[in-house]
């Protein structure tokens, strides 16, 4: 048994020689060094001070979009409301689909000319979940399409629970329909070439009922859904022409699509990737 005073321990007078005196402990007093009350105050209210200003410039990005889209909508003499619930309840297919929709906003609602003439249009914002995750675009057609058809844009996750059957690769799109049949007679080469002039900030264009639409990014401007009109009015016109004997002519040439084990093409956009057979030559 060691006979070592207490007071005598390995690191002088007051060590225990149990290694105490490490963690702050002299003898038998422990001595608690805390962070003064004032400086969580500090902390917490530095906190809420950055937290009310994201908030204020979230809701300020959101006000200049309203406003935006109210005088775009005033300038070409077409209708604004702030929100309409009923709205995106026309469509479940394409972007309403994968984001889901509580409401539309910023909706703008009017008509454009195309070269078959003047079609109506709608313009909103998804709101879902509080969120803004992209801006619909659509264009109505004179007919009901008989087959819901979805042109996603490859490098975009578009994965969901009630996802169309992949048809495959369409130029720099997949193209997903339950009706792989009714699919290929209105996915035509005129198409594919039109709907890879949409862009890279459109994640996908979908036809249904009888509406063209199409998803682009939320920050998109009048400009953008001004082109972005325009791309769509061509679409509707190839899908929806006035002249029916023109259709059924078309049709004849429908652009095949591969295997849905295949790989999407990757040429520029706009260039031709299928191609009608080499005894049918192209329509007029």
């Amino acid at each position: 048994m060691s006979t070592r005073e207490r007071g005598n321990a390995p690191n002088g007078r007051g060590d225990t020689g149990t290694g105490d005196h490490l963690f702050g402990v002299a003898g038998d007093t422990l001595h608690v060094v805390g962070i003064p009350a004032w400086i969580w105050f500090v902390i917490a209210a530095v906190a809420l001070v950055a937290g009310l200003g994201l908030l204020a410039a979230d809701r300020a990005k959101e006000g200049s979009r309203n406003r935006e889209r109210m005088r775009w909508a005033q300038l070409r003499g077409w209708q604004f409301v702030e929100e309409d619930e009923r709205l995106p309840q026309q469509w479940s297919n394409g972007a309403i689909g994968y984001f889901g929709a509580d409401a539309a906003v910023n909706v703008v609602a009017g008509s454009t000319f195309t070269s078959d003439g003047r079609r109506p249009v709608f313009i909103f914002d998804i709101e879902s979940e509080g969120q803004i995750p992209a801006v619909v675009v659509a264009v109505r057609c004179n007919k009901k399409h008989r087959i819901p058809i979805e042109m996603w844009l490859s490098s975009v996750p578009f994965q969901r629970a009630d996802m169309p059957e992949m048809l495959g690769p369409i130029g720099s799109r997949y193209a997903f329909a339950d009706d792989a049949d009714g699919a290929r007679a209105v996915i035509t080469q005129e198409l594919v070439d039109a709907a890879d002039q949409l862009g890279g900030d459109v994640g996908v264009a979908w036809l249904e009922n009888e509406w063209v639409l199409a998803s682009v990014v939320p920050t998109a401007g009048p400009s953008r859904l001004e082109r972005l009109l325009r791309d769509l009015g061509e679409i509707a016109d190839i899908v929806d022409p006035f002249d029916e004997d023109y259709d059924a002519g078309r049709h004849q040439a429908s652009a095949p699509i591969p295997a849905a084990g295949s790989a999407p093409s990757t040429p520029a956009a706009g260039t031709p990737v299928q191609h009608p057979p080499a005894d049918q030559p192209p329509q007029d």
